[in-house]
Parts: structure tokens; sequence; C-alpha cells
């Protein structure tokens, strides 16, 4: 396939990267080397994260910069454990998340994607590049902010409908993932919303596990040391009974 030897040839490029954390537990199975990238197209109401919006940085690393750290954690690499790129949102970088992957595959790494799907799209060239990205992936998390396209704009910035589909091509592919949903109170934690989201989820043949990530408020500081007025200010963190429920839902119990 010409096009795929294309994108995999070998290329000098640096990604751009906010930071990294060497013994990462949440972020897919075992224990993973998680690399934050710069840049983010959506505006979450909730994000923890905001230094991750501005894609400028002065950290710009190679792929074997990268891997030649992680892999000195190797050894904790357990039960399935490797490297998790995240951000801010690392398919804007998809040139260097081929690099990063492909070296990791030389490398034996296990290789996952922490991702809203936002950039996709089935147009060129993006689309032929997630394609052999994907043949490099050995798992995505992936991030249902509501499944209301304007509530979901409402929250984030943007609609969904190009987010469904990646999941949905996803899902024609078999490529594993997890499904993540952040439980805010006010916003995504109505039962309906919940039903239908579980009714999408159903629709997919490759979904591994199903977390619901509870609210919370660790990240408002960020917002104001950004100079940044906190949109949820006053929001509490939803309680058990609520973040039960909705596993119930989404999980199908």
């Amino acid at each position: 396939m010409e096009i795929e030897e294309k994108i995999l040839e070998p290329v000098e490029i640096r990604g751009r990267i906010h930071s990294t954390e060497s013994f990462g537990s949440v972020d897919g199975p075992g224990v993973r080397y998680i690399i934050f990238l710069k840049g983010c197209n959506l505006r979450c109401r909730y994000c923890h994260n905001p230094d991750t919006w501005d894609p400028e940085t002065q950290d710009l690393r190679t792929a074997g910069e990268i891997l030649d750290v992680a892999e000195r954690y190797h050894s904790y690499w357990r039960n399935g454990g490797g490297i998790t790129v995240s951000g801010g949102e690392p398919l804007l970088q998809i040139d260097f998340l081929l690099e990063l992957f492909r070296q990791a595959k030389e490398r034996g790494i296990n290789t996952c994607i922490d991702t809203a799907l936002q950039p996709f799209t089935r147009e060129e060239p993006f689309f032929s590049k997630f394609a052999v990205l994907m043949q490099l992936t050995d798992l995505l998390l992936v991030d249902i902010k509501h499944i209301d396209p304007e509530v979901q704009k409402n929250l984030t910035g943007y609609t969904n409908e190009n987010m469904l589909d990646g999941m949905r091509y996803l899902s024609d592919i078999g490529k594993p993932i997890w499904i993540r949903h952040v439980l805010l109170p006010g916003y995504t934690d109505d039962d309906a919303a919940l039903k239908k989201t579980r009714e999408f989820i159903e629709t997919l043949n490759n979904v591994e596990k199903i977390e619901v990530l509870p609210y919370h408020t660790l990240g408002a500081y960020k917002w104001k040391e950004l100079g940044k007025s906190y949109p949820l200010e006053g929001v509490e963190p939803p309680s058990r009974d609520r973040v039960e429920n909705a596993e119930r839902i989404l999980r199908g119990l």
C-alpha cells in the first residue's frame, strides 16, 4: 500500500509535550508511562488540564527521546502496561503519534491513546493516517462528552457527530476501546441522556470497559492561574449514589 509506506517513512518530527508521568495506573491496563501532549480544540467546562489547550510549548521531543526515557520503567509494565498518550487532544499531533507508535512497536511496547476523537474525519489526509495509526495502537480510551450534539456544544464548544462516527469506525475495524464518561451534575448526569448513551454503546462491538469518572474540582486552580474564570464555580461533585446509578445505566446492568 503506497500511501501506508509513505506515512510510515521514518521522519524527524518533534512532539509538542506538556508533561509526562512515570507510573500512571488509571490510563489503560497495568502501570503506564503517560505522555501528555499540548493542544486541544475543545473547551470543556470541567477540564482539569486547561494548561494543555495552547499548542505552544518549549518542550519539543522526538519519538526516540520519549521512548528512551519511558523504557527506563519497562520493568514495572506488568499486566499489559506500556505507554499512553494523552493531552490535550493527542490526535491533533497525528504525525508525531505515527512516528512514536511505529518506534514503540519496534521496541515491543504496548500503545494506548486517551482521546475524545474531536479531530476525527473520514477526509484526507487525516483518514489514511488514522487508519495506519490504528494498526499501531493496542487500545483507545474514548471520552463520550454528551450524547446530545447541542448539549455537548454548550459543554465543550463542539458538537459530537464526527466523534461518534469515529467510534463507529473503531467498532467496524474491531479496535478495542474503553469508554469514559465524566459525570457532571446538571450537565451529564440525567438518566434520559445516560440511557441514550447506553443505546449508542450497544451499537458498538469493541467496548471492553466502561468507566464513569466523577467530576472534581482539583483543576480549578489552573483556570485561575491562567487568568480564566472557572465556569463551574459552586458545582459540587456527584454523590456516590449518582455515580453508581450512572454506572448501572451505562453498563446495562
